[in-house]
């Protein structure tokens, strides 16, 4: 039998049981992938982190990212989670500089972080863009269980866009009406969502401020029903933003509110920068708290 130590963190808060779960292996240089992902659907989180040496020896560790039914090439909440975790074990100063080696390249973060938790932010590694998408707004909100006419408010309409991650970020008029939507997976995934290798997940979204949102991400095809936190879909966001409210350049800053629906405040810091009205950069930043702390035990 082999053992590993293994942790939980909360993502996007500041406080136990809110913001988004994270599975933490600190050491997972023994591990095959499909031993990643056999303890990624057993431990059942969003997403589960493992750490390996980095490849190169000017970065801090190579990490990979599984949900339950998948691999990611990058992800918001295990980036920000996975630094202050990695920083609280290696005592590294306030302020530290740490490279996380992911699938979709190199992800710079400066991390704030004892060994119970801390403060994080990541550049993204790939700056979003728009993907082209075509769907009715009646077929849109049929699939997420609302209205037509809830879809789209000012100028903001259906979009989808990456920035490593496809989603398709779907505007809605009210909080109310946010708060009915459910997802019908069959119907979504009959639109044409599929990009990059994956299926582009609905993110919708809500002003309750001129510069704050409230949204809501499902994914069930990819064992994750409503998510509480999404950075990556954060990053994508950016895209959106850009193109309906912010192409002035400069330094624009959001607040992201998240998984309120659920019982799990998150909070997410969406900051970019456009110059000549594209973006020429994108963070993301955010809070992670340890919860919990154990051994897995694992054949062989």
């Amino acid at each position: 039998m082999r053992t590993l130590p293994y942790l939980v963190y909360d993502v996007f808060t500041s406080a136990p049981l809110a913001g988004n779960q994270l599975g933490v292996v600190p050491d997972a240089s023994g591990l095959s992938g499909a031993e990643m992902q056999a303890i990624a659907r057993e431990l059942n989180l969003a997403e589960t982190i493992f750490f390996l040496p980095p490849e190169n020896k000017d970065h801090s560790a190579k990490v990979r990212i599984f949900m339950p039914l998948g691999e990611l090439p990058f992800a918001g909440h295990p980036t920000i989670g996975g630094a202050i975790a990695f920083a609280g074990i290696k005592q590294l100063p306030a302020g530290a500089k740490v490279i996380l080696e992911e699938g979709i390249g190199p992800v710079h973060c400066t991390v704030w972080a004892d060994e119970m938790g801390g403060r994080s932010s990541f550049a993204a590694a790939r700056l979003p863009s728009e993907i082209g998408f075509h769907a009715s707004d009646a077929d849109i909100a049929a699939a997420v269980g609302l209205s037509t006419d809830v879809i789209g408010f000012g100028d903001h309409h259906v979009l989808m866009v990456s920035g490593g991650v496809p989603y398709v970020t779907v505007p809605v008029k009210t909080l109310d009406a946010l708060g009915a939507a459910k997802v019908n997976a069959d119907a979504w995934l009959k639109l044409d969502v599929r990009r990059e290798g994956k299926f582009a997940a609905p993110y919708l979204y809500c002003p309750v401020g001129e510069m704050h949102y409230q949204v809501r991400m499902f994914a069930p095809w990819d064992g994750i029903p409503e998510d509480p936190a999404t950075g990556s879909a954060a990053v994508a966001f950016a895209a959106t933003l850009n193109r309906f409210q912010c192409r002035s350049d400069g330094d624009h800053l959001f607040e992201i509110v998240q998984g309120m629906e659920m019982g799990r405040r998150s909070e997410i810091g969406l900051s970019f920068t456009v110059d000549r009205g594209d973006l020429a950069g994108v963070t993301i930043s955010g809070e992670a708290v340890k919860f919990a702390e154990g051994t897995l035990f694992l054949p062989g």
